[in-house]
């Protein structure tokens, strides 16, 4: 690591590459002889329109994203899609949710107040440790989609296979995987991920939606919730997140160079390994989910007792490993470890615990 930056174990925002903050530091008094920052340039112009058009391209070409869908960058969050999909995609007013965690739980209650919502399957009953069956849902014919969050970041679960659908459109929750691995498209109706996580700042969400899932008789939808009209304006209805965009396209080049989503697939798994073997083993800590159910990117653990976990997690951060305390509502210690964290800083932070274990046994 450079410049006295500290390994940041945070869920979001989080970390991004050194070589990508590198190129934006360079650019920031003066985008490529532009005279300005991307910060102070209209969306209007030529060059912020090239950027954007880079980006999305960048985007398709790393996801092999069908001609048959539009990407779209719209502000707001992940938190705004827990509104926008039913109001967009609730035709008959009813559909099917799986509840695995904290953000499918939130989803699920902005969804009730759209439409009818149906949990077909929930991991409630083990504090969402896992991920429930979902190979023979009871899913109504008139559904008009089902939901999942295909990691859950609080909780750490993550799906090692989709649900069957049995026809119906999958929606799905990828902020806190997206881009950590390769992904069918063609497999989901709309994909939508917030950028904090693993690809750039806080503000703003990608959204990949087939063509045919947007509609054009949502009048009394308030136009900027209609997903039609980002699609119709080249997200630039209005003026967009523009450094958002700029940052995210600077990651998406920064994959495409490093190998692409199989690449980052065979990183990811390999420096996973090194934490989840560490608390297989230890005594003092383990892991809160099931193997089959880890995730890649969000490791929750805990020890014995609420008090020595927060004890642990203030020797951490005195030890310059930021961000280390599980979410408030699930309490323990949770590392993040997104497509940016390097596997040196998972090995450091490995050996200050296994350290930590031997001194306080």
């Amino acid at each position: 690591m450079k410049y006295g930056r500290t390994f940041n174990f945070s869920a979001g925002p989080a970390m991004m590459p050194e070589p990508v903050l590198e190129e934006i530091r360079d650019e920031m008094m003066n985008y490529r002889g532009s005279g300005m920052c991307v910060m102070e340039m209209s969306h209007r112009s030529k060059v912020y329109q090239q950027i954007i058009d880079e980006a999305e391209q960048d985007l398709r070409d790393l996801m092999n994203i069908p001609d048959n869908y539009k990407v779209l960058f719209i502000q707001g969050g992940a938190t705004l899609q827990f509104s926008m999909i039913p109001m967009n995609l609730m035709k008959n007013g009813k559909a099917v949710y799986i509840e695995t965690g904290a953000w499918s739980s939130k989803a699920i209650k902005e969804a009730k107040k759209v439409g009818e919502v149906i949990v077909a399957a929930s991991s409630k009953d083990k504090n969402f440790t896992y991920v429930p069956d979902c190979s023979n849902l009871d899913i109504p014919e008139d559904a008009d989609y089902v939901y999942i969050c295909e990691n859950e970041t609080i909780h750490g679960v993550t799906w090692d296979m989709l649900p069957n659908t049995k026809g119906h459109i999958l929606v799905s929750d990828q902020s806190s995987m997206f881009l950590s691995k390769p992904c069918n498209v063609s497999d989901y109706g709309l994909i939508y991920a917030g950028v904090q996580k693993n690809v750039g700042p806080a503000g703003m969400v990608v959204v990949i939606i087939r063509e045919d899932l947007i509609r054009d008789d949502l009048e009394n939808l308030p136009i900027y919730l209609q997903y039609k009209t980002h699609a119709d304006n080249g997200s630039m209805y209005n003026t967009p997140n523009c450094w958002a965009i700029y940052c995210c396209g600077k990651v998406f080049k920064y994959l495409k160079k490093l190998g692409g989503l199989k690449e980052m697939q065979r990183i990811n798994e390999d420096k996973a390994k090194v934490f989840y073997d560490f608390l297989d083993s230890s005594k003092m800590f383990r892991g809160t989910v099931e193997p089959r159910f880890r995730s890649l990117m969000n490791i929750p653990f805990v020890t014995e007792s609420a008090e020595l976990d927060a004890q642990v997690v203030a020797a951490t951060k005195a030890a310059g490993y930021d961000n280390l305390k599980g979410h408030k509502s699930v309490g323990g210690l949770r590392a993040s470890i997104y497509n940016a964290m390097p596997k040196e800083g998972v090995e450091a932070l490995v050996k200050f615990l296994r350290q930590y274990e031997e001194e306080h046994k």
